[in-house]
């Protein structure tokens, strides 16, 4: 079996998410899975880096997936391309060895969460972006968002209420940078709950709002509760930026 390793990017507006579902084929995992298996005459399933939200983004998604016979990189990427939806792209498509998984072997993801903060609608970008006409304290968030950084359980800010694994993760960095009237938080870390970068997006933003004070987030994360933390960000805000190995 030939092992291949892509990296895909998508607008994910219309789409019910990454992963496939039973009661919906509208999905990226599915798309892309059903043009391959038409290029291969078999059955082919792709493993994502993780599964990103109905409506979220990506630049730098990646995925892996086996066939019985080896193609030339340049030829699936060539037929993908030309028979997925504009708004679903392979970058770039790689052979690689056989014990590479998108999703086990992943040790540094990173997302960005775009916020436009302005009264005049952001009209080209609209679909990329929440939108907030509040004003925000920028040196605030920036507090804020160093409450999160370190390994620390992180249950309070995943929506999954019945997750059985570890909900212990580390984040690397979080910055906070405003772009004209663009708030931009990217977050990177060694991995991330259900809803976790929304909901530290949605804390970081109330904070930014004067509706949390920077301090209480510490008593968050020592609780273990979604109830105590901040809200959750629409997903149309998020793109996950890239993954690495």
């Amino acid at each position: 079996m030939a092992n291949y390793k892509m990296i895909i990017k998508y607008e994910g507006t219309r789409f019910n998410g990454w992963q496939k579902q039973g009661n919906t084929k509208n999905t990226i995992q599915e798309k892309i899975e059903a043009v391959l298996s038409e290029m291969t005459g078999e059955a082919i399933e792709i493993s994502g880096s993780g599964r990103t939200d109905a409506g979220a983004h990506a630049y730098g998604q990646v995925a892996n997936f086996r066939m019985k016979n080896e193609i030339a990189e340049s030829n699936i990427l060539s037929f993908v391309n030309k028979n997925l939806p504009q708004d679903i792209a392979v970058s770039s498509v790689e052979r690689v060895n056989d014990r590479f998984h998108s999703r086990l072997n992943a040790k540094r993801k990173t997302y960005i969460y775009r916020i436009w903060n302005s009264e005049v609608s952001s009209v080209f970008d609209r679909r990329l972006m929440y939108t907030s006409t509040e004003t925000m304290d920028i040196e605030e968030m920036k507090k804020a968002a160093s409450q999160f950084l370190g390994s620390h359980d992180f249950k309070s800010f995943c929506s999954n209420k019945r997750y059985k694994k570890s909900t212990v993760r580390e984040i690397y960095s979080i910055d906070v940078k405003k772009i004209g009237d663009e708030v931009r938080l990217t977050f990177c870390g060694n991995g991330f709950l259900y809803n976790m970068v929304r909901i530290m997006a949605g804390t970081i933003v109330q904070v930014g709002e004067g509706k949390i004070k920077s301090t209480q987030i510490p008593a968050m994360l020592e609780a273990k509760d979604r109830e105590l933390s901040g809200v959750t960000l629409p997903a149309q805000g998020l793109t996950l930026l890239n993954v690495e190995y």
